[in-house]
């Protein structure tokens, strides 16, 4: 007689969904705002700064498939975490679930503030740029309101302006119109994106260039300095130029997480959020792979470190096609950027609506349209702010923030995933992250040791440090509002 087989350990309930959304977004629309939120100008552009770092064709692409690593170990954990907690507000939430409220308030505050606001400003302004405009081109010019800070209004700085207007009245019209946008600009984007590496695999093949990359290829050369004598010619000076060239590169693939955000519109969100986080994520790590291997076989590696404007992509396909490359790569750019920010401003309004439906953000944010059922309060104040930081001026100055912030809270909602594991052994997890404990834990140090190179490197310790004291400054701001609305209460 066999034994009876013990009772299986009870599950908890899944967490319930939203309800007051549309639920407007499929798989294929999951997978377009991951992959249009991170493909914007930095993949034509930061090799070059890459290059005069790492200054090793092999090393460059080791730099990438850094990125390509962390990314996708990122997304396939964070996958779990939307499977579990699948409502609008994303890695907000998860911070605020797993670690404490006030964690989920400081990725907010600084997201806000920064990282997508920062990001949003400096993208619309890209567009501007690689559309013939000058930032210097003043209608009004700079007053002086804070010391090193300046209001002005450039024909560029006004044309980011009405981007940002434009594609915000657009998604307070409902899901169905960013969703259109979104995807038929990820669609033109990521065919030219495509369309660039082919040419570049093929008439862009240059016998010298390839001789020297690749028969050389992970040689040191000439590489600029990290700080004064401290170069990747040594083996610590390649660990913090592998580490400090992140900073390019992990910009240039971030906000793949951006789906979350919006899992209120998502339709079936449990089994498609990680889905589309997984496809995304992957797809375009792997276009910026083949990206970086069609500028080596195009052009030797002083020319990437050297390209005008650090515009890569523009040389290598100046190259092939003298005159008519500029114009097809700022059109191209062009139509990325454009996509880009459609996603990051769809997305992160809905950060705002959930801060406010935990009285940690004004309420009016917390309020959906109620036609449209987008939060269009959230929505417009995320416009204003953006737009402050356009006409400010400090768009280029915040990525160099958005970075470290961003790293930060990659890492903290990494170990966010092992405190849930830990205080939630049977919560319902239609997802489990890939290679648990190992991959995700191997994702936290990684972040964690670029959290700390970048704080003890002399030249990002400003734009690390300064990016940190943001964060900390969101500690008084929630005790402060808790106590506000307390009272008002």
């Amino acid at each position: 007689m066999k034994p009876e087989a013990p009772p299986a350990a009870p599950t908890a309930p899944a967490v319930p969904l939203d309800t007051e959304f549309k639920r407007g977004l499929g798989l294929f629309s999951g997978t377009m705002i991951v992959a249009g939120s991170m493909i914007g100008s930095g993949i034509f552009i930061v090799s070059a700064d890459m290059a005069r770092l790492i200054a090793s064709p092999g090393w460059l692409l080791v730099a990438w498939a850094i990125t390509g690593a962390l990314t996708m170990a990122g997304a396939l954990s964070y996958g779990e975490l939307a499977a579990l907690m699948p409502r609008a507000g994303g890695q907000y939430v998860f911070l605020r679930e797993s670690l404490s409220p006030i964690w989920g308030f400081l990725y907010g505050w600084t997201f806000l503030l920064v990282i997508q606001a920062g990001t949003i400003a400096a993208v619309a302004v890209a567009f501007a740029r690689f559309g013939g405009l000058s930032e210097s081109d003043y209608l009004i010019n700079p007053i002086k309101v804070l010391p090193g800070y300046a209001v002005s209004l450039s024909k560029a700085q006004l044309v980011a302006i009405g981007m940002i207007v434009l594609l915000t009245i657009t998604n307070m019209r409902g899901i169905d119109y960013g969703k259109w946008i979104q995807n038929l600009f990820t669609v033109a984007k990521t065919g030219a994106l495509l369309i660039m590496i082919l040419l570049g695999l093929t008439l862009g093949w240059n016998s010298e260039a390839v001789s020297s990359n690749f028969g050389n290829f992970w040689a040191v050369r000439n590489p600029q300095p990290i700080v004064d004598g401290l170069t990747a010619l040594t083996a610590f000076g390649l660990f913090a130029a592998l580490c400090v060239a992140q900073t390019g590169s992990l910009f240039s693939a971030d906000a793949w997480h951006n789906i979350a955000t919006g899992a209120g519109e998502v339709r079936e969100p449990r089994r498609k959020i990680p889905l589309a986080l997984a496809f995304g994520a992957g797809g375009v790590i792997l276009l910026y792979m083949l990206a970086n291997v069609a500028y080596l076989v195009s052009l030797p590696l002083d020319a990437i470190q050297n390209a005008p404007s650090d515009r890569v992509a523009t040389a290598m396909m100046n190259r092939i096609f003298p005159g008519i490359g500029v114009i097809a790569m700022s059109a191209a750019i062009m139509v990325s950027t454009f996509g880009c920010n459609n996603g990051l401003i769809l997305s992160g309004a809905r950060v705002y609506y959930a801060m406010a439906r935990d009285n940690l953000f004004f309420k009016r944010t917390g309020e959906l349209h109620p036609t449209y059922r987008t939060p269009a309060f959230a929505l417009i104040a995320q416009a204003i702010w953006t737009c402050v930081l356009c006409l400010s001026g400090t768009y280029s100055e915040l990525l160099n923030y958005v970075i470290f912030a961003a790293v930060l809270f990659y890492m903290l909602t990494g170990v966010g995933l092992f405190a849930l594991r830990t205080r939630r052994p049977d919560a319902n997890r239609p997802v489990m992250a890939v290679g648990y404990p190992w991959l995700p834990g191997i994702y936290v140090v990684l972040t964690g040791l670029i959290c700390i190179n970048l704080l003890m490197q002399p030249a990002q310790q400003r734009y690390a440090g300064l990016g940190l004291i943001v964060v900390v400054l969101g500690v008084p701001v929630y005790y402060g509002w808790r106590r506000f609305v307390a009272r008002v209460a």
